[in-house]
Formats: structure tokens, sequence, C-alpha cells
């Protein structure tokens, strides 16, 4: 029984002996660590410079653009930066052409994928000026175009037959300066806002414009078309009403671009020295009423139908956009803008 027993007492033995090593081994490892964090490689953020495509001066430059950012946040951005730029307003081209045409980017473009290096140089174009350029630069051609009695609107022998009214000449003279003011004031005075899709006005705008500046021009110059009812004065007391209402509305439009630069802290129009502005001190939207009331003066002097339709509709939606500013600027400043009117002086 001795015998036996001796060698399972060594194996016993040699098991312990085993795993007396492996505790000590355990043991001097000390406490079991957490796998180390693994380090993420540095991401190579973009710098975005953005420069005028007419001037190639520099606008601002956004900086620490994550490389999955999209042309859509470098607008927002923008935007921020510059406030008067909405994003729907704004075009980017990566080269800047002579002729300042050709696609723009799309909003979704990674802006990985524009990069060359870790500087992005982008063109500004504002898209918002261009809707309202194309918008009024059409009734300024159409007009001409009827007034010139192209032979394929009018009939020549009836054109070269019937002599034209004086109010005919004053009519084209008067339609041109309102477009042409238009543009001019959109070119240099305007400072526009709100977040529109460029494409949507537009086409809307331009089918408004020129397909009513078709219809009024078509009357007016038609060889057989009929002076207003109470001849000269009613067209000279008309012509003066006209020219009034267009200074009124050219001056507000300077005071409010005036008014709206940095550093000017008021939050309505305000009159200025200049008496054109003093409708303000009545009304909140002057630069509405003033073109209303050159519509309606220039219906009054042509006398036609389609004048007065154009004119009933632009009232319409001038009183409405006078009411939206009028309740903007009441909240801004009640105590001030509780004593005036939206549009019409008393009434509206």
């Amino acid at each position: 029984m001795l015998a036996k027993s001796k060698p399972y007492e060594s194996m016993q033995h040699n098991e312990l002996k085993s795993f007396y090593t492996l505790s000590q081994i355990v043991l001097s490892a000390g406490q079991f660590h957490s796998p180390p964090v693994l380090r993420h490689s540095k991401i190579p953020y973009y710098e975005v410079e953005i420069l005028d495509a007419k001037t190639k001066k520099q606008i601002c430059v956004v900086d620490k653009v994550h490389p999955s950012s999209t042309l859509l946040d470098i607008k927002h951005k923008f935007h921020k930066a510059c406030p008067e730029w909405y994003p729907s307003r704004v075009g980017f081209r990566q080269e800047r052409s002579p002729s300042l045409d050709g696609p723009y980017l799309h909003d979704s473009i990674i802006i990985q994928n524009l990069a060359v290096s870790s500087i992005i140089t982008l063109y500004f174009t504002d898209l918002g000026q261009q809707v309202f350029l194309t918008e009024y630069s059409g009734p300024l051609i159409i007009y001409l175009l009827f007034y010139v009695r192209l032979a394929s609107i009018y009939d020549i022998e009836e054109s070269n037959k019937s002599i034209r009214h004086p109010v005919v000449h004053l009519a084209c003279f008067c339609h041109c300066l309102h477009y042409a003011k238009c543009l001019l004031e959109t070119l240099f005075v305007h400072k526009l806002s709100g977040g529109h899709t460029p494409l949507k006005n537009m086409l809307k705008g331009c089918t408004f414009y020129w397909g009513f500046t078709s219809w009024i021009a078509y009357y007016i110059n038609h060889p057989r078309y009929t002076p207003p009812s109470f001849g000269s004065r009613q067209v000279l007391l008309s012509l003066f009403t006209f020219l009034v209402c267009e200074a009124g509305n050219h001056f507000i439009n300077v005071s409010l671009a005036h008014q709206s630069s940095p550093g000017n802290r008021a939050c309505f129009p305000c009159p200025t020295y200049n008496p054109f502005t003093w409708l303000s001190i009545l009304v909140s939207c002057p630069n509405y009423t003033y073109e209303v009331g050159a519509w309606i003066s220039f219906t009054v002097m042509t006398q036609t139908i389609p004048v007065g339709i154009f004119t009933l509709l632009m009232t319409i939606q001038m009183s409405l956009w006078a009411k939206k500013k009028h309740k903007l600027y009441l909240k801004k400043c009640n105590t001030y803008m509780q004593s005036k009117s939206a549009f019409i002086p008393f009434i509206l």
C-alpha cells in the first residue's frame, strides 16, 4: 500500500507546483489593464475662400470645414458671416469664367471632392439679383418691340396710316423709365432679402411681368388706340403724378438701403430731410404706396383695361406685403408704429 501511494503523491505534488508557478506569473503581471484606446489620425479640415465672381475680391474665409461637409453647409456658414446673402441666393463656381456664365455647383457636392489642397477657392454670384434683373429687363425690351410696331405684330398699312397720339410716346417714356429705375436700383441700391428659390421666383416673376407688359404694350401701341377722354389735361396731370411717385419710390428705397446698413439701429422706415420720405410718418411701407400711386397714374394717363387690371393685381399684392411688414414692425417697435397705417394713410 505504501509503495503504490508514492507515485500518486509525486503527481499531486507536481500539479500543486505547476499551479503555484502559474499563480506567481499572474501576480507578477499586476492588475489587468484595459486595452489601449486607439487614437484616430487628425482630420484634415479645409479652408474655403470665397471671392466675388465679378471683382475677384475676397468676401470672407470659412475655416475648419469638415471634409464630409456639403456645399449647402458652406452656404449656411457664408450666410452667418454675411447675413445679407441667403443660401438660396448664393451661387458658387470653382472657376471664374470671363462671361460669368455656366452651371453652378450643386448643393449636395461634398467639399472633399472639390479639394486639391487644404485651401478651396469658390467664386460667388448673387442669384437673387439675377432674378430681378431678368424680371425687369424683359418688360423694358418687350415694350419697345411693340412701340416700334413690328410687322409681325401689327398690320403695316394700318400702322403707316395712323398718326400716334402724344400719349403713346409719353406712355413709352414712363414705362421704360420705371423699369430702367428698377434695374439700376437692383444693381446699386437694393439689399435684397428673403430666402426664396431663385428659379421658382424667376418663372413666376417673368410670367407675370412679361405677360402683362405684352398685353399692355399691344393695346397702347395699337394703330387703333384711342387717347384719354379728357385730353391733354388728363395726360399731363397723370404724368406729373407718375413722376412724383417714381421719385418718391426711389428716395424711399435709397433711405431704406441706408437705414439697413451696418451700424444703423433703426428698425422701421424713418423720414429724413428729403420731403419724399415724409410719407413714412403716416405709413409703414411708403415705397409700396408710391409704387401703386405710379401705376394708378399710368392707368389714368393711358386709360386702358390691361393697365387697370395690372394695377389692381399689384395693389392687392403690395397691400399683402405691407400688412406682413407692418406686423413685423409692430413686434419690434410697437409704441411708434401704432399710429401708422400699413399701406394707405388712415385707411389700410
